[in-house]
């Protein structure tokens, strides 16, 4: 690849299969897609990591969905949920779970109402 090649995001020298290391899920508990994740204490300790890991953390500091951060990264949400999760087990994120992600009827239609609209504005 060349820095020309369209293909290729901005910045991101490895593959993302890579840094997940081949992973589609997350070594952790299945995370839905509007989870919503913040930083922790530990989080402001996050310079050593590498950059997808470290652009998590910095859009972290608001509240932020599973979903933007596979989008603002241009990833798969499954990829989003194995980064967000090996943050999460670092302790470098919190992860806020809807009420209704605990039990098996899925999430609310007003939570999903919330994120068709939020995905309508962008």
């Amino acid at each position: 690849m060349t820095p020309e090649d369209p293909g290729r995001a901005a910045g991101r020298v490895v593959p993302v299969y890579a840094v997940t290391g081949g992973r589609t899920r997350s070594t952790g508990r299945e995370l839905p897609v509007e989870a919503l994740v913040t930083v922790t204490a530990a989080g402001g300790r996050s310079a050593e990591l590498q950059l997808e890991y470290r652009t998590i953390v910095e859009l972290a500091v608001v509240p932020i969905s599973l979903v933007e951060i596979g989008a603002t990264l241009g990833v798969p949400v499954g990829v989003a949920r194995v980064l967000v999760g090996d943050l999460a087990d670092a302790g470098y994120l919190d992860i806020h779970l809807p009420p209704s992600a605990s039990s098996d009827e899925g999430p609310s239609a007003e939570v999903l109402e919330r994120l068709l609209e939020g995905l309508r504005a962008r």
